[in-house]
């Protein structure tokens, strides 16, 4: 895939992707910088895409890892929602690949900006974590599980189209299940997310969607940017990183609309 790096977007890579980890630690929403980033570094819109799902499962698989100690509790969700989130990951990656370019670049500041709107919408989706978890403290229905994997396989296929946003959607849903721990959620959450994320970027390697070089360089400044952000996380008012997150995520939207409207 001829996409040359000089060393400067080699530079803006690792410094978005190092930004990005350090937001993902504090706060979430860091694919609002990266997708956008590839794009402006001279990758197709779809292969930009599927190169930032490749850094997509390392971060959640870490995730993971830091919640290893809800395990035991949260397995028998993960077992539930696990086949359809294999699913409806795969199938969303097969979409984008039977999405056209000109039709995927239509789409992108639409999709950055329903992640934008997803992620400025925390703190409501926050109370009603809660106040579903206070309110159902008995087992959900049979009928609430069905409508809660059919809404689980359809953000998966969300997931693997794009991706960005899915795990505001996944707690939304595991919230109003009754789940009665905030970690619990976020334990479900991340191990999902991994799932959707990892069957989609196996699918764009076998595609040949991938362009390596960006790739590693940005999950090299993801990496780094992880661990300074976790060290510094209490460091830094999360208000602070959710505003800026989210004036950024307009402003990358208004970007690619008057990019649209240019041509």
């Amino acid at each position: 895939m001829a996409h040359d790096l000089t060393l400067v977007k080699i530079a803006l890579l690792f410094v978005v992707g190092f930004i990005a980890g350090v937001i993902n630690a504090l706060a979430g929403g860091g694919t609002i910088l990266t997708f956008p980033t590839l794009i402006f570094a001279g990758l197709p819109a779809i292969v930009a895409n599927a190169t930032n799902t490749i850094a997509m499962p390392l971060g959640a698989l870490a995730g993971a890892a830091g919640y290893r100690r809800n395990l035991p509790t949260a397995w028998k969700w993960i077992r539930r929602f696990a086949f359809v989130s294999l699913l409806g990951g795969l199938l969303g990656g097969i979409l984008l690949t039977r999405t056209s370019e000109k039709t995927f670049e239509w789409l992108v500041p639409f999709l950055i900006l329903f992640a934008t709107i997803l992620f400025m919408a925390r703190g409501f989706f926050s109370r009603l974590f809660r106040t579903g978890v206070e309110q159902q403290q008995r087992a959900p229905s049979a009928a609430w599980l069905v409508g809660a994997t059919a809404f689980q396989f359809l953000v998966a296929v969300y997931g693997g189209y794009f991706g960005a946003g899915i795990g505001i959607l996944m707690l939304a849903s595991l919230g109003m299940l009754g789940i009665g721990h905030i970690h619990e959620m976020n334990t479900v959450k991340n191990a999902l997310g991994f799932l959707i994320n990892i069957v989609a970027a196996i699918y764009f390697v076998i595609a040949g969607l991938i362009h390596w070089p960006s790739a590693i360089v940005m999950t090299i400044g993801a990496i780094g940017g992880g661990y300074f952000g976790a060290h510094f996380a209490q460091k830094i008012p999360q208000i602070v990183v959710q505003r800026v997150i989210t004036g950024i995520g307009f402003f990358l939207t208004a970007i690619m609309f008057i990019k649209q409207l240019a041509k």
